[in-house]
């Protein structure tokens, strides 16, 4: 018996894909014009410092 490779039939889709909801149904309520900001702020490279620091510190301590 040969199967086609591709279904044609969207009956067939898995049962999982077929109960999530439609992906257009799920951002219909953002707005067309969203702008997105990503400023780095103080906070944030004093994170990532301390956390590089941190790490060093803890790798350094395991070293010696």
């Amino acid at each position: 018996m040969r199967r086609a490779l591709v279904l044609s039939s969207e009956a067939a889709r898995h049962w999982f894909r077929a109960s999530l909801p439609q992906r257009r149904a799920a951002f219909a309520d953002l707005p067309a014009s969203r702008t997105v900001d990503w400023r780095l702020t103080r906070d944030d490279v004093r994170g990532v410092a301390t956390t590089y620091f941190a790490t060093l510190a803890a790798v350094f301590a395991f070293i010696v």
